[in-house]
């Protein structure tokens, strides 16, 4: 029935505005499409500027979209000088004549070359800086980020002011490990981390970070969104790119993208394999406080960390008619993770002298299979921009995780615990998308999705016997659950220009119905609740090149699965966790101001945000009263939380051979809440900072130089270590480019590190791990026909003057 009634209002709201007839406008129009002249990729957010031919005086101007197309509409007849603008790229201008009988200009495809410099007699390209701020994102270069070719998606992040990644790789946006991955717009198959973690940046074209999105994107996650733009050519042809890598201690991997378009076909394949071994080094301090006496638990010793991924993907686009297109994509891999360890123990307690010295080995691994498949069709209804988007997605994984856990005295094995963990998941999505213009500023939009998610959590532990050494399993420990979930929701935005001002308004709803069944236990959960998510995104252009925007966005966290398992499950020897049914879903306020201008040729962008998380989940840690030295990890709704910063930044060139990418966020964290039934609140000031810096030695070597900074911090019941990294890379193209080498060194002086202090009534936990450094990789590419980048200096020096009449 509410599906009924959702459909029902879509449709009605479609019918309540009027059809878009553009033989409304009657002033001149001027419009055309933007490209980079060597990746023939399209670009967005070129500067369209509209000059006056008697005094040069600004008449009008605009920007590029998604597709580097614009429009400069109501241009009163006249001469004018229509100029194409950006960052990092040599202007073209055209002349142009709007009169009675050419009031309609449309000049074609304009491809503009990146800025060169002459350095005796040799010609040295310009670069741009690989993180630009745009209207409502940021938008990350992958290509420009040499120092992280042979890594993944995690590594190219650690290159992005609100980004941080720990020496682990898990990423945490604006200080919150809560966010949606997107890949090229749809939701990610696995998890976040595992995504980021799985994706070789070599395959990556785009990042993009959208830390407020509007009404009409899924609200799932606390900081917002990281959308992974993958790579193909707009080219007809035949076309590929070939990529291989290789380092020390086992990391190695490679992947190739072949491509073939023809004027209505587009097919792509590609596949990836990728191996990383990091071995390290941990100690840790635990102390447990009981009422008569505190135990000692210490430990030291080498670890070993490990991801191994293998994908592969394909795609067919069809334009069947001038107003029909369909798109099928497909992505299937399998995923491995290890975490082995030998560690060194000695456990003593307070009211006794002796000290027990033993040995523990773990070995843990986490793999399973994933795969996703996605359908779109989009008519095109016959004026500039008016249509319908259909998408049907289906995905599924399947995750089989283990803990071997052995310890042992004088060579022989006194405790041992094995858990196991099956966690496989369905999911079948389906979207619709409306679009309706107004006229060139004025649209509304509005959609419909439905997302059903059937999963199970199968979770087993065995203990040693140590008498007949067979693991026996433990059904009180053991247990079954089934999910199942149906979010549905409704969405409507709309957009206007009021001269310089520019406003979008949107509103979604969702509704949420959801079962826990416990099978072992014969019991059943239900959340069944609606929530609502209003947005507000506002611009205003105070000249050319100066710009300011302001946005309001209320977002949601939900718990995840085994946050609402209400039983005990072992994790390993020293943990145990039990979920919370109770839980509600975190509400999350976001406000954001910010700025972009230029000062001469310095660019610089800043940013002020605030963010208030309400029903803050966290994981609790207590004494697990049931056995010895082993923490209890629970889930509660403890209270608020609250980030407030500013993101700055700065790209110039001190020298014509060196670009600066200078950037920073600082913000203040403040948590407070009830733990335990006592109140407290916590507070610290943060800040990250990234000093890239690009070094172009001749025209086909560069060298690049990043540093960057993670500052200290606090959660609800514990501290965390600043630390810093340097890494170097120099490339060199080969053969006109046709093939590029690149050596990388990651943590040049090896100072990435993990360090964690959590304490509690009844605990207190010191963690410290450094895995090796420096990494040392080399990785080579080879292009060929059209992926192969190109350098024509002819291929812009003779631009007609003028236009065609449309």
């Amino acid at each position: 029935m509410k599906n009924l009634l959702l459909l029902l209002l879509f449709a009605v709201t479609i019918q309540l505005f009027p059809q878009y007839n553009p033989n409304n406008q009657e002033s001149g129009k001027i419009t055309g499409k933007v490209f980079d002249n060597d990746s023939k990729h399209s670009i967005e957010y070129a500067n369209i500027v509209l000059l006056s031919t008697i005094d040069s005086s600004l008449i009008n101007g605009t920007i590029t979209d998604a597709n580097g197309i614009f429009t400069l509409s109501g241009v009163k007849p006249g001469k004018y000088l229509v100029d194409v603008r950006f960052i990092g790229y040599k202007s073209v201008s055209f002349n142009v004549d709007i009169n009675a009988s050419n009031k309609f200009i449309d000049l074609g495809e304009i491809f503009i070359k990146p800025d060169a410099l002459e350095l005796n007699d040799v010609v040295v390209q310009g670069e741009r800086s690989p993180v630009s701020y745009q209207i409502d994102k940021k938008v990350i270069d992958v290509d420009k980020i040499q120092t992280v070719i042979s890594g993944n998606a995690a590594d190219v992040l650690q290159n992005v002011p609100s980004v941080t990644v720990d020496i682990e790789g898990n990423v945490s946006l604006r200080g919150s490990s809560n966010f949606t991955v997107l890949i090229d717009g749809k939701p990610s198959i696995i998890s976040a981390q595992d995504a980021l973690q799985q994706i070789p940046a070599s395959s990556i074209q785009n990042i993009e970070i959208i830390t407020n999105p509007s009404a009409k994107y899924d609200p799932e996650g606390t900081a917002g969104i990281i959308n992974i733009i993958l790579k193909k050519n707009e080219n007809l042809g035949l076309s590929g790119i070939i990529n291989g890598n290789a380092g020390l201690n086992q990391k190695y991997g490679g992947d190739f993208l072949f491509q073939y378009r023809t004027s209505a076909l587009n097919y792509i394949f590609g596949l990836d394999y990728n191996k990383r071994i990091f071995p390290g080094s941990s100690n840790a301090e635990n102390r447990y406080i009981s009422t008569n006496s505190t135990s000692y638990l210490n430990s030291n010793g080498n670890s070993e960390w490990g991801r191994i991924g293998f994908g592969i993907r394909g795609g067919l686009e069809y334009n069947f008619s001038e107003s029909d297109f369909i798109n099928l994509n497909a992505r299937f891999g399998t995923r491995e993770g290890t975490q082995n360890s030998t560690l060194n123990y000695n456990s003593w307690s307070s009211n006794a002298a002796e000290v027990l010295y033993y040995k523990n080995i773990s070995k843990r691994s986490r793999d399973g299979k994933f795969g996703g498949t996605n359908l779109t069709y989009i008519h095109n209804f016959g004026s500039k921009g008016h249509e319908i988007k259909t998408e049907l997605n289906f995905r599924y994984s399947d995750g089989d995780e283990s803990t071997l856990t052995e310890s042992l005295n004088d060579n022989r094995t006194f405790d041992g615990k094995k858990t196991t963990e099956l966690g496989p998941s369905r999911d079948f999505e389906t979207k619709i998308d409306y679009t309706l213009p107004f006229s060139d500023t004025r649209k509304f939009e509005a959609g419909y999705q439905n997302e059903i998610e059937n999963s199970d959590d199968i979770s087993e532990l065995y203990l040693l016997d140590t008498l007949s050494n067979n693991y026996q399993f433990q059904s009180l420990f053991s247990n079954s659950v089934k999910y199942k979930n149906n979010d549905q929701g409704f969405y409507a935005t709309y957009s206007d220009e009021f001269g310089k001002f520019g406003l979008q308004g949107g509103f979604r709803t969702e509704y949420t119905f959801r079962t826990i069944s416990l099978l072992n236990l014969n019991k059943e959960f239900t959340i069944d609740r609606w929530d609502y998510f209003p947005t507000l995104h506002t611009s205003y252009k105070f000249s050319e090149g100066t710009q300011a925007m302001a946005s309001y966005t209320r977002r949601i966290q939900r718990p995840n699965g085994w946050q609402l398992e209400p039983f005990l499950t072992w994790t390993d020897a020293n943990n145990v966790r039990v979920g919370n049914p109770d839980l509600l879903p975190e509400l999350i306020d976001s406000y954001e101001a910010g700025i972009q201008t230029y000062i001469g040729k310095v660019s610089l962008s800043a940013e002020l945000y605030h963010r208030v998380t309400n029903n803050k989940i966290d994981r609790v840690r207590s004494l697990y009263s049931e056995a010895e030295n082993v923490n209890l990890n629970s889930v509660f709704n403890i209270g608020k939380d609250f980030a407030t910063g500013s993101e700055v930044m700065l790209i110039f060139d001190p020298l014509d051979v060196w670009n600066v990418n200078l950037m920073a966020n600082l913000y203040n964290y403040r948590i407070k809440g009830v733990m335990f039934n006592e109140a407290f609140e916590r507070e610290s000031f943060n800040w990250n900072t990234r000093f890239n810096n690009m070094f172009r030695i001749t025209s086909s070597t560069q060298l690049q130089f990043n540093v960057n900074y993670n500052s200290p911090g606090v959660s609800s019941q514990g501290t965390w270590e600043g630390f810093f990294t340097t890494d170097v890379s120099v490339k060199q193209d080969l053969f006109e480019k046709l093939l590029s080498l690149t050596l990388q060194v990651r943590d040049l002086f090896g100072t990435a590190k993990h360090e964690f202090t959590s304490t509690g009534q009844d605990f207190y936990t010191y963690n410290y791990f450094k895995r090796e450094s420096p990494m040392v990789i080399l990785n080579m590419r080879v292009n060929f026909n059209n992926f192969k980048p190109k350098r024509n200096p002819d291929d812009m020096e003779n631009i007609n003057s003028g236009g065609e009449e449309f």
